[in-house]
């Protein structure tokens, strides 16, 4: 029996990589602007993604090219909705100007990190996708606090995996100031999402089988193998009756 998975990646953060891993891709989270980012990025990776016939979303974050989103920054519920609201609208208008629309969002590093767990940053979130086109999805981890409450507020929700990381017991992924986050060689990347897409669960880095349900999986751009990683998952699942849409 044929399943079927999207595979997405974050683009447009300064790696210059984009055309090496677009033919791989069934959907790209674009940065606009927060942490990477700005009108002539996305307008570039916008068009890759057109003509690779691969679904766009935007990626906002936390306004901190600095730290390149990886840190929490306190705001006020209205300033942070605002900047969200703000990178996100700066993508819907270069794909206004390139007849494209927008598929979902996914937000980035920190932000992304805090709103699986506090209720107030999810909702945020939540808020202001609500307020986008109808048919925007969001991407968000199984079991967050931000998919729980996507799906209480009405949106499309694609619960999201990740290929390259290794997570705890409560789902959430081993930091990276710890050695062993990373999955490094492709063919434990591809047995790691094999798992979660065949048997719905993952394997934690304690040796635990936690149920786990993904309709996307994440492949990080910035991953030194990741070329070589994403051609060999994308062959082998295809191999193994699993279909990227």
């Amino acid at each position: 029996m044929t399943k079927y998975i999207d595979i997405n990646c974050d683009l447009g953060e300064g790696l210059d990589n984009e055309d090496l891993l677009m033919p791989f891709l069934s959907s790209c989270n674009i940065a606009c602007g927060g942490h990477a980012g700005d009108i002539e990025t996305m307008k570039r990776v916008s068009k890759l993604a057109e003509k690779h016939k691969v679904k766009i979303g935007a990626h906002p974050s936390f306004p901190d090219r600095e730290n390149f989103g990886r840190r929490s920054i306190e705001m006020s519920s209205s300033d942070l909705s605002n900047v969200i609201d703000e990178q996100i609208k700066a993508l819907i208008a270069v794909l206004k100007s390139m007849n494209l629309k927008l598929h979902h969002v996914k937000p980035h590093g920190a932000l992304y990190n805090l709103a699986t767990t506090d209720e107030k940053t999810a909702q945020i979130i939540i808020d202001v996708v609500k307020r986008l086109d109808d048919n925007v999805i969001l991407y968000a981890p199984f079991q967050s606090m931000m998919s729980k409450i996507g799906i209480a507020n009405g949106l499309q929700v694609m619960f999201e995996g990740f290929a390259d990381r290794n997570y705890n017991e409560d789902l959430t992924l081993i930091s990276r100031q710890n050695r062993d986050a990373v999955i490094h060689k492709k063919e434990a990347v591809f047995e790691h999402v094999f798992r979660m897409v065949s048997q719905g669960n993952v394997r934690t880095k304690n040796g635990v089988e936690v149920a786990l349900k993904v309709d996307t999986i994440c492949v990080h751009g910035d991953h030194e193998n990741v070329v070589e990683n994403l051609k060999y998952l994308t062959q082998k699942l295809e191999q193994n009756s699993i279909k990227i849409l």
